[in-house]
C-alpha cells in the first residue's frame, strides 16, 4: 500500500467514526418518530458575567447528519462558525432569543434563561411538536411537550445545533461590545 492510499485508507476511517459519531448524537430525535418537527434548544451566556443571554432554537430535518456537530464548548470558534452556516442551511427553521444584561438583573438569571428560550421557540417560522431542551424545562411552553436531556449539548444533535446558533451570535455581539467597551 503506498503512502497516498495509506493516507486515504485513515481518512476514510475518521470519516466512519465521525458518522458513527454523529448517528448517535441523533438517538434522542430517533425516539420520537411521532414528532414532525423536534426543536432542539440551549442557551450560552449564563456563567460569564458580561453580555446578554442568548438562546438557541432549531428544527433540522429528521435525516440530517452534520459531521463534527458537538457542544458548542467543545468546539474551536473557527469549527462553530463553519458549522453554524451548515446548521442554517440544513435547518428546516432557526431562530435565536435574548435577555440584555439589564433584563437579566431585573428578572434574575435563570428567568432570563427562560425568556430567551421562550423567544427563541415562539420566533420559529414552524411549531415544534417536540422540544429537546438542555437539563430545563421551560416555563410557559406547556402547549408543547418538552424532554429535558442532561449535557443535552453532548447528547442530541438538535439541541448541539441550537447551542452553536446561540454561541456564534453571544460572541458576535461580544466582539461588538468590545468595540465600544474594549476588554468587555
Amino acid at each position: 500500500m503506498t503512502q497516498k492510499e495509506m493516507a486515504e485508507a485513515k481518512r476514510q476511517l475518521r470519516l466512519e467514526k465521525e458518522r458513527a459519531r454523529v448517528e448517535a448524537l441523533c438517538e434522542f430525535e430517533k425516539k420520537y418518530p411521532e414528532a414532525e418537527y423536534i426543536c432542539g434548544i440551549d442557551e450560552v451566556g449564563r456563567g460569564p458575567l458580561a453580555g446578554p443571554v442568548v438562546a438557541g432554537a432549531v428544527i433540522l430535518p429528521k435525516d440530517a447528519r452534520i459531521l463534527h456537530i458537538n457542544d458548542s464548548k467543545k468546539l474551536s470558534p473557527k469549527r462553530r462558525e463553519e458549522l453554524s452556516e451548515i446548521i442554517r442551511e440544513a435547518a428546516i427553521c432557526w431562530n435565536v432569543g435574548y435577555a440584555s444584561p439589564e433584563r437579566i438583573d431585573e428578572i434574575n438569571i435563570l428567568q432570563a434563561d427562560y425568556e430567551a428560550m421562550r423567544q427563541a421557540v415562539l420566533g420559529l417560522a414552524v411549531k415544534p411538536d417536540l422540544l429537546l431542551v438542555d437539563a430545563v424545562h421551560i416555563p410557559g411552553l406547556d402547549d408543547i411537550h418538552q424532554v429535558s436531556i442532561i449535557k443535552g449539548d453532548a447528547k442530541s444533535q438538535s439541541i448541539a445545533a441550537a447551542s452553536i446558533m446561540a454561541k456564534v451570535t453571544r460572541d458576535r455581539e461580544m466582539v461588538e461590545y468590545d468595540k465600544v467597551y474594549p476588554g468587555y
